[in-house]
């Protein structure tokens, strides 16, 4: 085990910190390293109680705010440091964000093993969080594709883990929130594909189990998979959607005329400058928005559309999250067993009844894997935004409760209410992981909002 000894720490800043639905906000210190060695002194030196690592700042909830300690911004260290061309497999700093993970790699033929829905997420973050996307049910979490990484411990100790070498580490690692050490690098493989473009086919269903059962009729037909639900509707029409099943499109699959089948169409981009008002988003214009959409969608097969479209469409409204307006939002997502499809049915009842949710998306998951607080398992999961009002936190405890009679969960990266109770319930591996954790990091140096109000931050 290597021990760092210099002395490069960067400076801190004093800043408000939030997740991406800017709810809730911290106030705490932010380091900048530019170098590994940096990340040691920071910790090292103890300017600050506590510590969180921390990427771009899109998860939604309090898991990378720290009130009244220190963040460790590792957006720096965003440098590649290997590539076998031949097994696709990349080494690179946990800083580095997956935009550019694609615009160095996919010219070349190569595509990321999972994604969530923004590439603006670095590989620490998809580590920390085990993030999932499309294709779970075919290819499972980002960790299912990480080989290796290296772990910079509390201790000053750097750890190489996979899945033979400190394993208790790596999965308690996998989705462990960046309480067990700060990730800087990992090994991970990459995706052979013939072109930046999928083919995807669409199905227009009426209500919400037609679409459940489509789900779960084509799920084995296809490697991506994902579903727009409005949210807005009731009666017969509740959880009507458009489901989108993809897979990559192979080169003569496409036009004719494509002279590069990486190259696609430059997007136009806009910026939302500031906050808008808060009747912007209301029941009236989500209604209407909603409406829009699935009176535009319909079955089709065979519809092209580039990478970009396909996985990131949110990407090109930069700062969108300035929508909800001041008082932000959160985005609730759980997973419940396949056979606990009438439980995610009351619960979209209730919140169509009870609650403005102006975006909703249904995805089916495959089997789980061995992280400790990862949270994908088999069944469905259901992500659904909603603005931050004076009822909102008992509202979503009262979601909680309902989820653990129907044995679900909820997902930690976009968690800002959960119970410690309840999280306990939710997870039944979390002593397992507190175990790991104790012994890296005895003193408790590293913690965030979520992790004392989860009871992760507590030692021994």
């Amino acid at each position: 085990n290597e021990r760092y000894t210099s002395l490069v720490k960067p400076a801190s800043k004093q800043q408000k910190m939030t997740g991406w639905g800017r709810w809730p906000v911290a106030d705490g210190a932010a380091f900048r390293p530019e170098k590994r060695n940096a990340v040691a002194d920071i910790l090292r030196e103890g300017e600050q109680s506590s510590y969180i690592a921390r990427g771009l700042g899109r998860s939604y909830g309090d898991t990378a705010t720290n009130g009244g300690g220190g963040h460790i911004v590792m957006t720096r260290l965003n440098r590649m440091l290997s590539f076998d061309a031949g097994a696709g497999v990349l080494e690179c700093e946990a800083g580095t964000s997956l935009a550019e993970i694609i615009d160095v790699l996919l010219p070349h033929g190569w595509f990321l093993p999972t994604t969530p829905g923004t590439k603006f997420v670095t590989v620490g973050g998809a580590i920390a969080h085990d993030v999932h996307g499309k294709n779970h049910h075919s290819a499972g979490t980002f960790g299912n594709a990480v080989e290796s990484l290296v772990l910079l411990t509390p201790l000053g100790k750097t750890l190489t883990c996979s899945r033979e070498t400190n394993a208790d580490v790596f999965w308690a690692t996998l989705g462990g929130a960046g309480l067990t050490g700060v990730i800087l690098s990992a090994t991970f493989r990459m995706r052979s594909v013939e072109s930046a473009y999928f083919v995807e086919d669409t199905i227009k269903t009426k209500n919400i189990g037609e679409l459940l059962d489509a789900l779960e009729r084509t799920r084995d037909d296809y490697p991506y998979s994902v579903s727009w639900v409005d949210c807005m509707a009731r009666g017969a029409s509740l959880g009507r959607g458009i489901l989108m099943n993809g897979n990559h499109a192979r080169r003569e699959e496409l036009p004719s005329n494509s002279v590069d089948p990486f190259r696609i169409r430059k997007k136009i981009e806009v910026n939302v400058p500031l906050d808008l008002p808060n009747f912007v988003f209301n029941s009236l214009t989500s209604h209407l928005g909603n409406t829009v959409v699935y009176t535009a969608g319909k079955t089709q097969k065979g519809h092209l559309v580039d990478w970009d479209k396909y996985f990131y469409p949110l990407d090109a409204i930069h700062n969108w999250n300035r929508g909800y307006g001041k008082r932000g939002f959160t985005q609730y997502q759980f997973v419940v067993p396949l056979d606990q499809r009438d439980g995610l049915v009351k619960i979209l009842e209730k919140v169509v009844r009870e609650q403005k949710c102006y975006f909703a998306v249904l995805k089916i998951m495959g089997p789980q894997n061995l992280g400790m607080l990862s949270f994908p398992f088999e069944g469905f999961t259901l992500t659904m935004d909603m603005p931050v009002h004076a009822g909102l936190v008992p509202f979503l405890h009262e979601l909680d409760d309902m989820l653990l009679e129907f044995s679900g969960r909820v997902y930690l990266a976009k968690d800002a209410t959960l119970r410690r109770e309840t999280f306990e319930l939710m997870y039944p591996r979390v002593n397992e992981f507190k175990t790991v954790r104790a012994k890296l990091d005895p003193e408790g140096l590293l913690s965030s909002n979520q992790a004392r109000r989860l009871g992760l931050a507590e030692i021994g």
